[in-house]
């Protein structure tokens, strides 16, 4: 299987690449793994003029790094997503690439399942509630299989991720 994993976070080295390292380890042996960290890119917002649906190629009309992700997603089976938790929500960077996948090229990428790796630095037991929802929202609406969760809490630090959630993140790409 083909997996892309989009990687939120704008620190390099810390504690969501930690975690994305864990389970490409999990997962490589048996899958093609290949990690976007989108603050390599350049990805501007979506601005919602909708001239994707106007166009028969449905290109966007920012000329970004986009397209090298579409490009991407276009040959993965899986997708996973992975960020630092910033005011209860995603990171800025990986927010504006998912809002573009506000896109028609989207129904003609091949994914039908995704897993979710978050690591916030507050202990508040609702501290990923947002971010859960939006998740299942797509997991719904795409008709997307949900392959797993590694949540981490009390993570401000670079390496606060712990070993125990590295295993878990571990665990979840062997068990794909």
């Amino acid at each position: 299987m083909n997996i892309l994993v989009l990687s939120g976070s704008p620190r390099k080295g810390g504690n969501t690449d930690l975690l994305v390292e864990a389970f490409v380890r999990g997962t490589s042996p048996r899958h093609h793994v290949e990690v976007v960290s989108v603050h390599d890119y350049k990805v501007n917002p979506c601005i919602g003029c909708n001239s994707c649906f106007a166009h028969e190629d449905h290109a966007c009309c920012q000329k970004d790094d986009m397209q090298a992700v579409y490009e991407k997603a276009a040959t993965a089976e899986m997708l996973v997503i992975a960020s630092p938790v910033y005011f209860y929500g995603l990171s800025a960077q990986l927010k504006a690439v998912i809002d573009r996948f506000h896109n028609p090229i989207r129904d003609t990428f091949h994914i039908h399942k995704m897993a979710l790796l978050l690591v916030g630095a507050a202990s508040l037991p609702e501290l990923f509630d947002g971010i859960l929802t939006q998740y299942k929202l797509c997991l719904n609406f795409f008709k997307l299989q949900d392959m797993g969760q590694v949540l981490v809490r009390g993570t401000k630090d670079k390496g606060d991720v712990g070993e125990e959630s590295l295993r878990q993140a571990y665990a979840l790409g062997q068990k794909i």
